[in-house]
C-alpha cells in the first residue's frame, strides 16, 4: 500500500517531453489500464483516440489557446491520447436517465483519464490532463461522430522536466465524518 501511495504522491502533471518514442506496450499497457477501470454499471463508455501523427497533433493544438501551458504539451508529445465518450450510455437505464446528474460520461471518462496518467507514470512516462480547449473544433479533428463526444486530451511521453510537488489541502480540510 505503501507504494501505491508514493506513486500517487510522486505523478505529477508534465508539460514538457523529449521526443523519444512511445513504446507500443507501454501503450498497450496503458489501454489494459482503462479497460479494467470502473464505469457506471459497466458501461464503459470510454474511446480513445491515439494520436501521433504531426499533422494531427497540429490541428489539435489549434483548438487549445496559445495562453494554456499544455498548448505545447500537445505539438510535443510524441503521442496525444484524446479521451472521448460515448453519449446517452453511462448514467442511462434502457435509454432513460437514471441518476440526478444524468450522463455520467465525464464521471466515468475521468476515471478512464485517471487510469492513463497513472498508469503512464508507473511506466516512467508523464502526461497533463488538457481540459482548456475548443473541444467543438478538435471534435471535427478527430472525426467524431456525433454521438461521441471529446472529453480531454491528454499529451503522453518521457518527460525531460518534472515540476515540484504543488502544495495540497490537509486531510482535514476535506473529511468529514457523518455530516457535514
Amino acid at each position: 500500500m505503501e507504494d501505491v501511495i508514493k506513486l500517487l504522491k510522486e505523478r505529477r502533471s508534465i508539460r514538457n517531453y523529449s521526443d523519444q518514442e512511445v513504446p507500443e506496450d507501454a501503450l498497450q499497457t496503458i489501454f489494459e489500464a482503462i479497460q479494467w477501470t470502473p464505469s457506471w454499471a459497466n458501461t464503459q463508455c470510454w474511446e480513445i483516440v491515439v494520436v501521433k501523427d504531426p499533422s494531427v497533433k497540429e490541428q489539435l493544438a489549434e483548438s487549445v489557446p496559445a495562453s494554456n501551458p499544455a498548448y505545447k504539451s500537445v505539438l510535443k508529445a510524441p503521442v496525444v491520447l484524446a479521451v472521448c465518450a460515448k453519449l446517452g450510455t453511462s448514467g442511462y437505464y434502457k435509454g432513460v436517465v437514471t441518476t440526478k446528474f444524468g450522463d455520467w460520461f465525464m464521471f466515468d471518462s475521468g476515471l478512464a483519464t485517471y487510469s492513463i496518467c497513472f498508469t503512464a507514470h508507473t511506466l516512467g512516462l508523464g502526461t497533463v490532463v488538457v481540459g482548456l480547449y475548443d473541444h467543438n473544433k478538435a471534435k471535427a479533428v478527430l472525426k467524431l461522430p456525433e454521438e461521441v463526444e471529446n472529453v480531454a486530451l491528454i499529451p503522453l511521453g518521457y518527460p525531460t522536466k518534472i515540476p515540484k510537488a504543488p502544495k495540497r489541502h490537509n486531510v482535514s480540510d476535506f473529511v468529514h465524518y457523518d455530516t457535514f
